[in-house]
């Protein structure tokens, strides 16, 4: 039961939080049953990607027994079954999904679609150079879209194209992460990287971080925005994700490597609190 519990990967459940964007920015978060909805919407993407985390962990359990970290894995390790692990899996897609339809026919069809993108991933996608970051940048792009549905407020463009953008950063710094640890046996581990190289992706990481925080600052004075939340303030709150990008920037090139965003934002209290100050100061200036 243990190993089941830890290859489904709850510490990863704080990537589900960006289903909450659709609540805060959508002004919706002062409201009860909207915010229920939010955490409904949260608790079905925790389900369906733990049952990705499970799906994957058996398809790569031979790679991953060759792998530094990943041969820690409970499947890997031999600790839990794949025919367990498959069976928990389908259990997690079952009830994932009908949850996700009593919370409406959208929110329903938009959990499914995550759930075949994913699918998609873990069996093919993942194998293909920069597809392979695209697929996982979608994967994020769904969860901020299935929040906003959730919750019953138009999607932003501007919250899709940030998401995707941020999204894209982590996966490039994880195949960099990847890269640098296992050098030449990281083809081994993961053929998509045969294709890639730590100048190529450092390249990469710079353009992407820049453009991240230039979309976010067109996006706290475009028209749209002030209109909606009546103010430009939101422009104020632009020195805490450059901070916080930065913070990671640097845990990542001294020596915490990126492989794992999850654990960095878990563990690293600077890190963790500019998020939660960007959340905060996000909140007053909405919501003021």
């Amino acid at each position: 039961m243990v190993g089941i519990l830890r290859s489904m990967r709850p510490r990863q459940w704080a990537k589900n939080a960006l289903v909450f964007a659709g609540v805060i920015f959508g002004g919706r978060l002062l409201d009860r049953s909207s915010l229920l909805a939010a955490v409904s919407a949260f608790a079905v993407f925790c389900l369906l990607s733990s049952a990705v985390y499970l799906i994957n962990d058996s398809i790569d359990r031979h790679a991953d027994r060759r792998h530094p970290f990943k041969a820690r894995r409970p499947i890997a390790a031999g600790e839990v079954p794949v025919r367990v692990a498959l069976i928990v899996a389908a259990i997690l897609v079952i009830a994932g999904l009908a949850f996700a339809m009593s919370l409406g026919a959208a929110f329903g069809m938009i959990s499914l679609l995550y759930v075949v993108l994913m699918a998609l991933y873990v069996s093919v996608l993942k194998h293909a150079v920069v597809v392979d970051v695209l697929a996982i940048s979608a994967g994020f792009a769904i969860r901020a879209w299935a929040g906003a549905v959730a919750v019953h407020v138009p999607v932003s463009r501007w919250l899709l194209i940030l998401t995707v953008l941020l999204a894209a950063l982590l996966s490039l710094i994880k195949r960099r992460a990847e890269l640098v640890e296992l050098a030449h046996d990281a083809s081994d581990h993961r053929r998509a990287l045969r294709g890639y190289s730590v100048k190529l992706l450092d390249r990469a990481i710079a353009i992407v971080t820049a453009s991240t925080l230039v979309t976010y600052a067109v996006y706290t004075v475009s028209p749209d925005t002030t209109a909606r939340f009546g103010t430009n303030r939101l422009l104020l709150t632009l020195p805490l994700p450059a901070f916080g990008m930065a913070r990671y920037l640097y845990l990542v090139y001294h020596g915490a490597g990126g492989s794992d965003p999850s654990e960095h934002l878990l563990s690293d209290l600077p890190l963790l609190g500019c998020v939660g100050l960007w959340v905060l100061a996000a909140i007053a200036v909405i919501y003021r």
